[in-house]
């Protein structure tokens, strides 16, 4: 009697937090910013889809699937079907609409890059169920691949997922998306593999010592020592990790998880991440002939911005969102301002007005879109 007495109370938080955090879902966005998105979308996909291959132009796998992520949030946001047709063209669409896959091959043993076509496939997933349409080869197609991944856990330090099937390295991203789609999937599914595994996550990763003593976490471990390799603090590795423990309070009502969270959100707008309000990665430079951000890092930035707007989509919490509004508006006013040009196109650098040094490329576009979209939820209007 008390095991079915824990089972029913357990199902009725469940049911209560899916509730609230449909409520939260749907809170109202900011039309204006909406509009602001939708022009930084058009240029987007008008400049660097390519409509033949499903790709974007020198696009990789990880960045491709975070922008259709993008389009889809966009969508989510606006109730509108602009781009309603990419996801089946893409690249990515096309590979979970073959039931044949070999995900294996796919994938190239990319363990990280795996997991960000999982979180696009949820959220196209999420779009076509919205519209009254079949999401089922996208939805199993991200239990293939989280399988996959899955599998990719050891001893090895203590635990945690390898960032590719070479086995060479663990890292901060590749454990956080585990995190984020252990915990994610145990809310779309209620298997309770995936909720053992995002709790075992998070006992290791809290333990591992990638966070430092700035409340930041760094790149990895070292291979030999498996101590904390002291390598660059990226901005998305500090919100990526948010979003997971978000999607964990929202399994658990574990209230201590928001507060983990948010030590390395609060670390990021206050240390050398920032420079005058303004996300700054360390290859971000406005002037030419200074560093300039690779394909990969371009995106970084956006992508802080939208995992804390998934973030505080499961905390569910006035107060909490408070004390991100104001900043995530910058961030917007940033990439409209300083970031975008006359095209509507964004360049890599928001801190300041573009001097030269600014990349434009479609990961940095992609970036400013997730800035803009994520103000329209949490930000001013």
């Amino acid at each position: 009697m008390k095991l079915l007495a824990a089972s029913t109370a357990v199902s009725l938080f469940l049911a209560e937090r899916a509730s609230a955090t449909a409520i939260q879902h749907q809170r109202r966005q900011c039309a204006a910013t909406l509009n602001d998105a939708t022009t930084i979308a058009n240029e987007l996909q008008s400049k660097y889809f390519n409509t033949g291959t499903g790709q974007y132009t020198d696009g990789e796998l990880w960045t491709d699937s975070n922008t259709l992520e993008d389009l889809h949030n966009l969508m989510l946001a606006t109730g509108n079907d602009d781009y309603g047709t990419v996801a089946d063209n893409s690249w990515v669409g096309k590979a979970a609409l073959d039931s044949s896959t070999d995900w294996n091959s796919f994938l190239g043993g990319s363990n990280d890059d795996a997991q960000w076509v999982i979180l696009a496939l949820w959220k196209i997933g999420d779009y076509k169920t919205a519209r009254g349409q079949d999401a089922s080869a996208y939805t199993s197609s991200a239990s293939k691949i989280y399988d996959i991944i899955a599998g990719q856990w050891d001893d090895t330090c203590g635990g945690g997922v390898w960032w590719s099937t070479a086995h060479t390295y663990k890292n901060a991203i590749t454990n956080e998306l585990f995190l984020l789609t252990s915990a994610e999937g145990y809310l779309r599914t209620q298997d309770q593999t995936y909720l053992t595994n995002a709790q075992n996550e998070w006992n290791w990763l809290f333990n591992s010592g990638m966070r430092n003593s700035d409340g930041l976490f760094n790149d990895g471990l070292d291979s030999s020592t498996c101590a904390n390799n002291g390598q660059t603090t990226w901005t998305y590795n500090q919100a990526v990790v948010a979003s997971g423990l978000g999607a964990l309070y929202a399994a658990t009502g574990n209230s201590t998880l928001l507060d983990q969270a948010e030590i390395s959100l609060d670390a990021t707008m206050s240390s050398s991440l920032v420079s005058n309000d303004i996300l700054k990665e360390s290859c971000d430079d406005a002037d030419a002939g200074g560093a300039q951000c690779n394909h990969d890092q371009q995106i970084f930035k956006g992508i802080w911005t939208k995992h804390v707007q998934f973030y505080l989509d499961y905390a569910n919490d006035a107060s909490r969102t408070a004390k991100y509004t104001d900043f995530l508006s910058s961030q917007y006013s940033a990439v409209i301002h300083y970031g975008m040009n006359s095209a509507h196109d964004v360049g890599s650098v928001w801190y300041a007005p573009d001097n030269g040094g600014s990349v434009w490329q479609p990961e940095a576009s992609a970036s400013g879109l997730e800035a803009v979209v994520s103000a329209a939820k949490y930000g001013s209007c």
